[in-house]
C-alpha cells in the first residue's frame, strides 16, 4: 500500500494554498504518491477540537505520513499522541502557547505532551527549524527535538518557512519512503 501524505497548514487564516503546500503537493503526487491539501475548518484558531478530528476525516492511519507547518505540525504532534502513522514532518513547531492567547485558544498547550507515545505511534519524524523564525524561537524546536527525538534540520535564514517551494523537504520525504 502506498503512503498517503496529509498537508497541515498553520493558524491565522492560512489555508491549503499557502506558502510551500502546493508545491510539496505536486511533487509529492509527481512521484506517485496520494497528497491531501485540503483547507482546515477553524483556521483563524486553528482549534485542537476542529482540527484532530479533520485529520481523521482525512483518512489519516498507520499508513499516511502528517506535513504539518506551525499550528499544523502542533496538530501532527497531538494526533501521533494517539493514532498510528507512518511518519510525520514538523515545519515551524513549538511545544508551548509562547506566552501568546492566540496560541493558548487552540487546545493544544494545556496537557503535558507524552512523548513516548509520539514517538512510538510513528516510525519516523522529520522536523525543519530555523534560528530566523520571528515566530518560534529556536530553543522550541530543539526542546521538540531533544524529547521526540526526531531527525532534525535547523536551516539558518529560513524564518517561518513562507516560501513558495520546499526541495529540502520534498527530498527529505522520497528519501524516507525510499522513492
Amino acid at each position: 500500500m502506498k503512503p498517503k501524505i496529509i498537508l497541515i497548514h498553520g493558524n491565522g487564516g492560512s489555508t491549503s494554498a499557502d506558502c510551500w503546500l502546493p508545491y510539496v503537493e505536486h511533487e509529492l503526487a509527481r512521484a506517485g504518491l496520494e497528497v491531501v491539501n485540503r483547507s482546515f475548518p477553524d483556521a483563524v484558531k486553528a482549534r485542537a477540537a476542529y482540527w484532530l478530528p479533520f485529520i481523521d476525516e482525512l483518512g489519516a492511519d498507520a499508513h499516511t505520513v502528517l506535513i504539518g507547518h506551525s499550528s499544523g505540525a502542533v496538530a501532527a504532534l497531538r494526533y501521533a499522541e494517539t493514532h498510528r502513522l507512518l511518519g510525520s514532518v514538523l515545519v515551524g513547531a513549538c511545544h508551548t502557547d509562547l506566552g501568546e492567547a492566540s496560541e493558548r485558544v487552540s487546545g493544544y498547550y494545556g496537557a503535558p505532551w507524552d512523548w513516548d507515545a509520539i514517538r512510538t505511534n510513528q516510525q519516523w519524524i522529520l522536523q525543519y527549524a530555523s534560528p530566523t523564525d520571528p515566530f518560534i524561537p529556536i530553543a522550541e524546536a530543539r526542546y521538540i527535538q531533544k524529547h521526540a527525538r526526531t531527525k532534525y534540520f535547523e536551516l539558518a535564514s529560513r524564518g517561518h518557512f513562507q516560501d513558495n517551494t520546499f526541495p529540502e523537504l520534498v527530498s527529505a520525504v522520497k528519501k524516507q519512503l525510499n522513492l
